[in-house]
């Protein structure tokens, strides 16, 4: 298998346009998913003295407010700079809106904070956006329920269960199941094959009802980003105004970029193939409706943002929309008055500067789209997608699988964003808008911040509930990202640690909210992963980069060292570091007991921090040997945080004589765990019995180091012997070596690692076991044993108290919108697999614990670790074992969620999931860190008997690519246009692609498949 990754290694189109991109040849990332589905309620739009952001601006101001600093929309597409943007509206006749953003509840109005409530999913993405693909849910049969959606749940607390629509009766299926009155919109966006500045649009509607849908208004939209009204020193003002000659083209003009045209085909009429559906234009500004909003004598402009909506929703024509047809926003109407049950509207644009596949016709006064060469586009691109996907992941892993896997890799690319953030700008105002902001604006929030200025495509972790970037979320994305696009996941690493981003002090940004915030410092970790993976993947060694980042990254550990570590004893504090709720305190705040916290896990990630950069400075040290006084540097710092970490330094003199005496320090004997301690200064300390992913994360810090490499840098060696030498006690507690082992055959080897073996099989003991931490999904947060014995403290009156939560938090703690008290995250168990991986390179085989406790099945390291892995897919696979179930779904609905024809396919990507079910919960589009189950799909071991051809043959041969050569054509595209004969030819071989293949179902990860493992593993079968 090995062999054919590296045959394959640059073998697809996709792969020719990231190099044209990364040779700049073409600029094939210019076009994409980049804006927002969320820029109203967002701290950059927030002008309030309070920094309550989710009032300030809220979801009913978006349709006729600008914003400043950045676009939303649904599926919307623009260019890097978000200077013209295009994006989806429709309207079904009954809503009381314009549907053209999604909607949610702001952090006041959800039972568990910010809460997107649609239906919307990502289907198909490439790196450099050739191919796109996605798909948003429209009931028509009921006005949309934003009010009861809110009153709904306002009614409910903590305790309860979210509100969803899928929940509500008549808006996806009726209450008696025998209707699904409701509209699957269909997206794609596909660049032409050589002009990366051409892009084509289609549009599918399926009425998913058995009734007559009624009316529904298809309204494509194009716009420029206001960037006049904030800086009137930019140059010309951008336009766009209705072709002179056709009246389906829009001229679009922009400083930037010149001129293009965006041409909207007529469409062919659902009932009658033989008529068409005509384009209407419509323009206005935008510009923001002050009249409307507050009551304002004068708006800046005539025709305001909101005009579509007016027009349409409200049949308010007067005054509305400009005669003139010119502005900086329009729109064409493609009015459909009903489409039939089973049948299918469709619509085709074009964004162009070319005119190959367009007739101009002058008696129509149209310009026309030959459609077979249209439609031809959308088969290549997406043909080059499958290849490409094929070829990251050539395994026979199954139709279910690759499912799940492509459709992590496709909401992991729709959820790139622009960022635009300049601090001065932000803070102060701009010159030309009045009044000014408060001075003390947002309550002074992020005000040390003054040296940002952010104005690039950065990955969002969600782009409705988070459309912000947050660092330690950002490492993860990228090791994903790195799979399909290194060079972007490096570009995104790298940014965070520009003079631009990182601050003068060294610390690097948290998120918006505050970026003073202190998140894991996993940076270094996720620059060494990606460098290894691009190795691993493409067979490319990229130094500079990973020279780079290090060298920024020296002043962000300093930065840890002097802001962290207040008594300099290498015990770390800092703060809630992306856990937000799991200590029985706000970890953010002064505990209320005084004292400092010595955090387990802020120790433990400083530890990993450490090690990770002794692995970069003996990588860069293979070509320069200055590094190794650096990995000295490193090695060093790590034996003394893990010596502190476990053991209390202190001197009696109390028989007249010194005597140094060691005590335990983090790490309880008694209960074989790690835990946060309050100090408050020096032997008064106080360990908190909590037993949480604290005391599992000191099992990150591990690396293996071969004595032949520790040989290679004798400038280093030196260091690493005197320290053995001058201070054998702290080495002997600290480093394992293998050369004592007696059945020794990979060579001599020392283990870096905070835990020794001992307690290594001791905190597994409480990992592994199911009443503990090991969930049938992945590992908990918090061990199932606080759900009887809640861990209780009382301050001043106060009693405090962590108890096991598997769902939603039952406080309102950071937002109260995650929870960390008992669900399954996927960075921290992504973290522990690969940490459990490298301890097996160190201890071997013959290590085994059992797993699950009381199981009386005994696995070494690597087989624990693709057991974790294998339940952490298992979230996203129907259950055999419950009929076909998916885990993530709960409720009234799982049924049908997990079964109907156009659900069961679809892929909700959760936040986080719950402890005991699986239940997906908190942000439903975390396409950051929780596409990482497709490295794990990637990394599972198969054992399958179908051929890797068979594979190949139908994974390049999928009948998905035969369908839409049967797509309706508008009866205007026949006329005065040749007929044009189209082959779809295979990428890989170059033959004609059977219309009539079928696709190979393949293996699956079968839900017995821990119990095969299991059995494999007994009779040492290898994989």
């Amino acid at each position: 298998m090995e062999e054919v990754k590296t045959d394959l290694i640059g073998s697809t189109r996709e792969e020719s346009r990231l190099l044209e991109n990364k040779k700049h040849t073409k600029y094939w990332y210019r076009w994409g998913p980049y804006l927002s589905e969320r820029s109203w309620a967002t701290v950059r739009e927030d002008y309030s003295a309070s920094g309550d952001a989710w009032s300030h601006f809220p979801f009913e101001h978006a349709n006729a407010r600008v914003f400043r600093w950045g676009e939303d929309g649904i599926f919307g597409v623009s260019d890097n700079k978000q200077l013209i943007c295009m994006n989806l509206a429709m309207w079904n006749g009954k809503d009381c809106r314009l549907k053209e953003r999604l909607f949610g509840l702001t952090g006041h109005q959800g039972n568990h904070g910010e809460d997107v409530k649609e239906l919307y999913y990502y289907l198909d993405n490439t790196p450099t956006h050739s191919y796109m693909k996605a798909l948003y849910k429209y009931p028509f049969q009921k006005a949309f329920p934003y009010d009861e959606l809110v009153q709904g749940n306002a009614q409910r607390g903590y305790n309860d269960k979210e509100l969803e629509i899928y929940e509500m009766d008549g808006y996806f299926q009726e209450n008696n199941g025998e209707d699904t009155p409701y509209f699957d919109v269909e997206f794609e966006m596909a660049k032409d094959e050589t002009n990366e500045n051409d892009l084509n649009f289609r549009i599918v509607v399926h009425n998913r009802s058995k009734k007559h849908s009624g009316q529904l208004h298809l309204m494509p939209q194009v716009f420029f980003r206001n960037t006049w009204a904030w800086d009137q020193n930019l140059g010309k003002k951008p336009s766009l105004y209705q072709d002179g000659k056709f009246n389906n083209s829009i001229n679009i003009t922009h400083e930037k970029y010149g001129t293009h045209d965006m041409i909207f085909q007529p469409s062919p009429d659902p009932i009658d193939p033989t008529k068409t559906i005509e384009p209407i234009l419509l323009f206005t500004d935008n510009e923001p409706n002050f009249k409307k909003l507050f009551n304002s004598d004068k708006n800046p402009a005539p025709y305001c943002k909101d005009a579509f909506e007016e027009y349409i929703v409200h049949q308010n024509v007067q005054e509305t929309v400009n005669p003139k047809h010119e502005g900086t926003k329009a729109c064409a109407v493609y009015y459909f008055p009903n489409i039939p049950p089973g049948e299918s509207a469709i619509i085709r644009y074009k964004f162009t500067t070319e005119s190959s596949i367009i007739f101009n016709d002058n008696n129509l006064n149209q310009r026309l789209l030959d459609e077979d060469k249209f439609d031809s586009i959308f088969i290549n691109r997406k043909q080059e997608a499958d290849n490409f996907y094929w070829r990251i992941n050539p395994q026979p892993v199954g139709k279910e699988l690759r499912n799940v896997q492509r459709q992590a890799f496709a909401g992991l690319l729709w959820t790139k964003q622009f960022y635009n953030l300049t601090f001065d700008s932000w803070f102060n105002g701009d010159p030309s808008i009045k009044p000014t902001p408060p001075p003390n604006r947002a309550n002074g929030r992020n005000a040390n911040w003054k040296h940002l200025y952010i104005e690039d495509i950065l990955s969002m972790p969600d782009k409705w509930e988070y459309p912000f970037f947050a660092s330690w979320d950002s490492a993860f994305h990228c090791i994903a990202l790195a799979m399909v696009d290194p060079e972007f996941a490096k570009r995104q690493l790298d940014l965070l640690t520009r003079e631009w981003y990182m601050h003068p002090n060294g610390q690097i940004p948290a998120y918006e909210w505050n970026f003073n915030d202190v998140n894991p410092p996993v940076h270094a970790w996720a620059v060494y992963r990606v460098y290894k993976i691009e190795m691993e993947l493409y067979h490319r060694e990229d130094r500079v980069f990973l020279e780079r980042v290090f060298q920024k990254l020296l002043l962000n550990f300093t930065w840890w060292v002097n802001r962290k570590d207040t008594n300099g004893k290498n015990l770390f504090e800092g703060g809630f570091l992306g856990l937000d709720n799991i200590g029985i305190f706000n970890r953010s705040e002064p505990l209320p007991t005084g004292g400092t916290l010595e955090q387990a896990d802020s120790t433990g990630w400083m530890a990993f921090f450490s090690l990770q950069m002794l692995n970069i400075a003996l990588e860069l040290a293979k070509t320069n040997p200055v590094y190794e006084d650096i990995a000295s540097k490193f090695f060093e710092h790590f034996i003394l945080i893990s010596d502190n970490m476990s053991f209390e330094h202190a001197i009696d003199t109390s028989a007249g004589e010194l005597k140094k005496i060691v005590k335990e320090s983090l790490w309880n004997e008694e209960d074989k765990f790690y835990y946060d301690a309050i100090s408050w200064g020096g032997p008064n300390r106080q360990q908190l019995p909590i037993r949480s992913l604290v005391g599992l994360i000191p099992i990150y810090a591990s690396m293996d180091l071969e004595t032949t490499l520790v040989r290679r840098f004798p400038g280093f060696k030196k260091r690493v012997d005197w320290f053995i030498n001058n201070k054998p006690e702290i080495f002997g507690r600290n480093i394992a070596s293998i050369s004592n082992r007696e059945t020794c055959q990979i060579g001599e080897r020392a283990l870096l690692s905070l835990v020794t073996k001992d307690r290594l099989a001791a905190i597994l003991t409480r990992m592994l076991d199911e009443n503990e931490f090991l969930s049938d999904y992945g590992i908990r947060s918090l061990s199932k044993f606080h759900e009887e014995n809640p861990f209780r403290m009382n301050v001043h009156g106060k009693e405090y108290c962590v108890k096991y939560l598997p769902g939603e938090s039952d406080s309102g703690m950071f937002g109260g919108n995650s929870n960390w008290r008992g669900p399954i995250w996927f960075p921290t168990s992504f973290l522990m697999v690969e940490s459990l991986q490298r301890l097996f390179t160190y201890y071997g085989p013959d290590f085994k614990v059992e797993c699950p406790v009381g199981s009386s099945n005994y696995l070494n390291l690597e087989e624990v670790a693709e057991l974790i892995r294998c339940r952490m897919i298992r979230l996203f696979l129907h259950d055999k074992k419950s009929d076909d179930k998916l885990p993530i779904y709960t409720g009234n609905k799982i049924e049908f969620l997990s079964k109907d024809p156009y659900f069961k396919d679809l892929v909700t990507f959760y936040e986080y999931f719950d402890g005991d079910t699986g239940r997906g919960l908190g942000a439903t589009h975390q396409l950051g860190w929780t596409s990482l189950v497709a490295k794990f799909i990637n990394d599972i071991h198969l054992d399958f008997s179908v051929s890797f051809e068979q594979e190949k043959e139908t994974i390049v041969k999928s009948s998905t690519l035969c369908e839409s050569t049967g797509l309706k054509k508008s009866a205007k595209s026949f006329i005065d246009v040749k007929a044009t004969e189209v082959e779809v030819k295979d990428e890989l071989t170059g033959k004609p692609i059977d219309e009539t293949c079928t696709v190979y179902t393949g293996g699956s990860l079968d839900h017995d498949y821990e119990t095969d493992l299991i059995e494999r593993l007994k009779t040492q079968i290898k994989f």
